[in-house]
C-alpha cells in the first residue's frame, strides 16, 4: 500500500520507522535491536510482522517462518533463536549456557533457548492475511503456518496446565515478556537463593544500556538459577513441575494473549476449511478461567496467581488490564477497570500532568520507577494491546490517548525500547524494532492512497 499523504510530520515518522526495520532486518528475520538483542526474539517477531504486513508481505511472512523453523519437536516456540550464533559468543546467556541439546525435543538445526514467550503468533498470522497485497499467497501462508500454530498452542495446554483449569503457567519471568516487573518480587523473594546455588555468570545486558535501566543483580541471580534448574532437568516440563520449580505463575497477560490467539486460530481455521469449533471452545474456557480465578474484586483488575504460594499476586501492573484485548470481562468489570486504568495512576487520565500513557506500573505504588525497565516505563506494544482492548469496549477517548502516545513517543524519545512516562525520554535499546513496527501499524490508519 503506497502512502501518498500523511498529516503534519507523520510521513517522515513513517519513513524513519521503516528505516529502523531495514536496519534490523537480517535477511529472513529481524533482531529487536542490533547492539542489545542481536538474535530473534519470539513475541518481538510477531509484533514486527504486524508492522511489515502493511508494506512488505514477504518480510512479514518470512519473519514468523524463520522463528517457527526453530520450533521444538514438542511444539514449543523458543523465546530466542540464536541464528548463526557462535556458541562461544559474548551474548549471555547464549547457547553454551542454555544447553538445549540435553532435551530430546530440541531442534538439531538451530541454537535456541529452552523457554517460551507470550503466544502472539496466531494473531500476527491473521493480521498478515488480513492486510496482504496478495490474498492468494497469504491464504497459502495461513495453511503453511496453521499446523505449526496448533502444535505451539497444544504444547502450552498440554504441558503448562496440569490442573486442567484452562490456564497455563509460566516458569520464568522472561516467559512473561515483563522481565523485572514488580509482579515477580514476591515469588523471587521467596526463592531466597544461597550463593552456591547460583551458577557463575557475567551479565552482558548492561554493556549497551545504562545499568540503572536494567534489572537488579539480585533479580538476575534468580533468572540464571531458573535456567540452570531447567537444563538440569533436560527441559522436561513434567519434571520441572513435579520437582519443585520455584516459579510457577498463571500470568494474566500470557493467558490473555493465548485466549486471543485461540480466537484468532478459529478465524484461521475457517479460512482454510478446518473446524473452528475446538479453538473457540478452548478460547472460551480460558476466558472463563481468567475471569473466574484471576479477577481481583477488591482492586478492580486481573491479578496473576502464584501456584507455589497458592495465592494471587495483587500488584497493580498494566498487564492486569490486558484481558480486554481478548474480550474477557463483561461491561461492568470493564467499566471498573477503566475507572482505575483511566486515572493518573497510569498517566491515562484526561489531564495527566503532561505525562505519556500508559506506565507499565501504577506510579503511586511502591517501587515505581519511570526508567527501570518494567517498573514504570511506557512500552509501545502494551499501549497497542490496551488501545485495541479499550476500543473494543467502546472507550474511544482512552484508546485515542494511547494511540496518540504510540505516535508521539517515537517523535519525542526516538525509536527506543521503552519510554519515561513523565518526560517521554527514550530508554533501553536504541533503534528498536517493535516500536517502529507498531507505529507503522497505527499510522496505516492515516494513510491516503
Amino acid at each position: 500500500m503506497a502512502v501518498t499523504e500523511l498529516p503534519d510530520d507523520r510521513s517522515d515518522l513513517l519513513r524513519r520507522a521503516r528505516e529502523v526495520l531495514d536496519a534490523n532486518w537480517r535477511g529472513s528475520f529481524s533482531v529487536p535491536a542490533l547492539r542489545q538483542y542481536p538474535y530473534q526474539w519470539s513475541w518481538d517477531s510477531a509484533f514486527i510482522a504486524i508492522g511489515y504486513a502493511h508494506f512488505d508481505q514477504h518480510r512479514a511472512e518470512e519473519e514468523l517462518r524463520a522463528l517457527f523453523a526453530a520450533q521444538w519437536a514438542d511444539g514449543r516456540v523458543p523465546h530466542i533463536v540464536f541464528h548463526e550464533a557462535d556458541p562461544a559468543a559474548p551474548y549471555f546467556p547464549g547457547p553454551a549456557f542454555w544447553q538445549i541439546e540435553r532435551s530430546p525435543h530440541a531442534p538439531s538445526t538451530h541454537y535456541t533457548t529452552g523457554i517460551v514467550q507470550p503466544p502472539v503468533h496466531a494473531t500476527a498470522v491473521l493480521h498478515i492475511h488480513d492486510h496482504a497485497a496478495d490474498p492468494q499467497r497469504a491464504l497459502a501462508y495461513v495453511a503453511e503456518m496453521f499446523p505449526k500454530l496448533c502444535a505451539w498452542h497444544d504444547f502450552l495446554y498440554r504441558e503448562r496446565d496440569p490442573l486442567d483449569e484452562g490456564l497455563v503457567y509460566i516458569v520464568h519471568p522472561w516467559e512473561s515478556g515483563q522481565d523485572n516487573s514488580p509482579l515477580w518480587d514476591p515469588v523471587l523473594a521467596r526463592m531466597a537463593l544461597r550463593p552456591e546455588q547460583i551458577p557463575p555468570y557475567q551479565r552482558a545486558d548492561t554493556r549497551a544500556v545504562d545499568p540503572s535501566e536494567r534489572p537488579l543483580n539480585a533479580d538476575y541471580d534468580c533468572y540464571i538459577y531458573l535456567v540452570d534448574f531447567f537444563r538440569q532437568r533436560a527441559y522436561d516440563e513434567g519434571r520441572i513441575y513435579r520437582e519443585g520449580c520455584p516459579f510457577l505463575v498463571q500470568d494474566v497477560l500470557f493467558n490473555t494473549l493465548l485466549c486471543r490467539a485461540e480466537q484468532d486460530m478459529a478465524e484461521l481455521a475457517e479460512l482454510i476449511g478446518a473446524d473452528p469449533a475446538p479453538f473457540r471452545a478452548r478460547a472460551a474456557r480460558t476466558a472463563a478461567a481468567i475471569d473466574a480465578k484471576l479477577w481481583d474484586e477488591d482492586r478492580g483488575y486481573y491479578a496473576d496467581y502464584d501456584l507455589g504460594a497458592g495465592a494471587a499476586i495483587p500488584v497493580p501492573a498494566l498487564a492486569g488490564f490486558s484481558p480486554m484485548f481478548a474480550g474477557v470481562p463483561d461491561a461492568e468489570r470493564a467499566g471498573r477497570m477503566v475507572g482505575y486504568l483511566g486515572s493518573d495512576a497510569f498517566w491515562l487520565g484526561p489531564d495527566p500532568e503532561g505525562g505519556f500513557p500508559a506506565s507499565s506500573y501504577d506510579r503511586f505504588a511502591p517501587g515505581y520507577s519511570p526508567r527501570r525497565y518494567w517498573r514504570g516505563p511506557v512500552w509501545i506494544h502494551m499501549n497497542w494491546l490496551m488501545m485495541h482492548g479499550l476500543s473494543a469496549y467502546g472507550y474511544a477517548e482512552q484508546a485515542g490517548r494511547l494511540r496518540s502516545a504510540i505516535i508521539d513517543l517515537p517523535r519525542v524519545g526516538d525509536f527506543r525500547e521503552y519510554f519515561n512516562p513523565e518526560t517521554g525520554t527514550g530508554h533501553g535499546a536504541e533503534v528498536f524494532s517493535w516500536t517502529a513496527a507498531l507505529l507503522i501499524d497505527v499510522l496505516s490508519g492515516d494513510q491516503v492512497t
